[in-house]
């Protein structure tokens, strides 16, 4: 392990402390979406993209252990709330609702890895760039898979209209592919902060 150092980047520590608690509350949502789901595919499916999730957290922790930067008790709190609170929604809200919403999420979230990128990049700093890179990526294959699983739902052109996501819409330019190489991804979500 690299011996710990520090950096003058707030945006980029903060980043880095909500990830790693979104990535829990994440898990959690997937817990309960899993557990309303009847197809053994599709509960299957989300289970791995649950452990994706919990592995997201531990690389994010390996990370911030390197830059002494703790965990935000504030956004731990908040985050497990609110995974909690969708993971006991999944029961109640029917099929369609917690795949397209994670599909939102997860379309959202691919930009945040590779924001951090660009970030660490701001302050001289490469080491990261692979790992970073494969969990956008990894995002970016989750919000593929929530979109296929919902694509000819009568539901998503209301949703995709209202919420700015759906077949036809994402919050991210990372094409699965034409993926740029981790050296290059700095480059995606331009824009982004």
């Amino acid at each position: 392990m690299t011996k710990s150092r520090s950096f003058d980047h707030p945006a980029l520590r903060r980043l880095l402390q909500q990830a790693y608690s979104a990535e829990r509350a994440a898990a959690f949502a997937y817990i309960g979406h899993a557990g309303s789901l009847k197809k053994p595919d599709e509960v299957d499916r989300v289970r791995e993209i649950e452990q994706d999730e919990w592995d997201h957290r531990k690389h994010v922790l390996e990370i911030m252990e390197q830059y002494n930067i703790p965990a935000s008790r504030w956004l731990e709190l908040k985050f497990y709330l609110i995974g909690k609170v969708i993971s006991f929604s999944c029961y109640f809200i029917g099929r369609f609702m917690p795949y397209f919403f994670a599909g939102k999420l997860e379309s959202g979230n691919v930009c945040e890895y590779f924001v951090m990128i660009r970030y660490f990049h701001e302050v001289e700093i490469y080491d990261h760039d692979e790992t970073l890179h494969e969990m956008g990526v990894k995002e970016k294959e989750h919000e593929v898979y929530f979109q296929s699983v919902i694509e000819n739902e009568p539901w998503l052109p209301l949703f995709e209209r209202l919420f700015g996501w759906g077949k036809d819409t994402t919050l991210n330019d990372v094409e699965l592919e034409d993926l740029k190489s981790p050296e290059d991804s700095a480059d995606y979500c331009p824009g982004r902060k």
